[in-house]
């Protein structure tokens, strides 16, 4: 059996579902994209808005990883411009803001729920009114 030592580069960096925040060089490694150039991205795509804490360092969310990852793929991939990459994120953004709507009406409650719901809102409005 040969086995083979992995190079840096080749090394998985998995994505949690538990972290909140990825530091810059975490990214740089979980996506194979050097930081300068996810500066340069976040400057270009406007949807790439990593969190600048106090010590202004940018921490990254699971969204904007999933972004990159999507940006990386247009680009890198399928041959995209960047300014046809964008004009593709826009879209995607565009079709999940349908679908979402979408949910919320197919979710819309039926009499016997709407009513429940009225009493609810109804009991909570009566709460702050006293707590008022």
């Amino acid at each position: 059996m040969v086995t083979r030592l992995m190079s840096k580069q080749e090394v998985e960096y998995p994505i949690s579902q538990d972290r909140l925040y990825y530091r810059i060089g975490e990214v740089s490694r979980i996506t194979g994209i050097k930081p300068h150039v996810l500066r340069y991205w976040e400057s270009e795509f406007k949807v790439i808005k990593p969190h600048k804490g106090g010590s202004l360092q940018r921490l990254y969310r699971r969204k904007d990883l999933d972004l990159i990852l999507k940006i990386k793929k247009l680009l890198y991939e399928e041959g995209f411009t960047i300014s046809g990459a964008k004009k593709k994120i826009k879209e995607l953004e565009r079709t999940e803001h349908n679908r979402v709507k979408l949910r919320l009406v197919e979710k819309r409650p039926n009499g016997k729920d709407r009513e429940l719901l009225l009493a609810i809102r109804e009991e909570l409005k009566g709460i702050r009114r006293l707590l008022e």
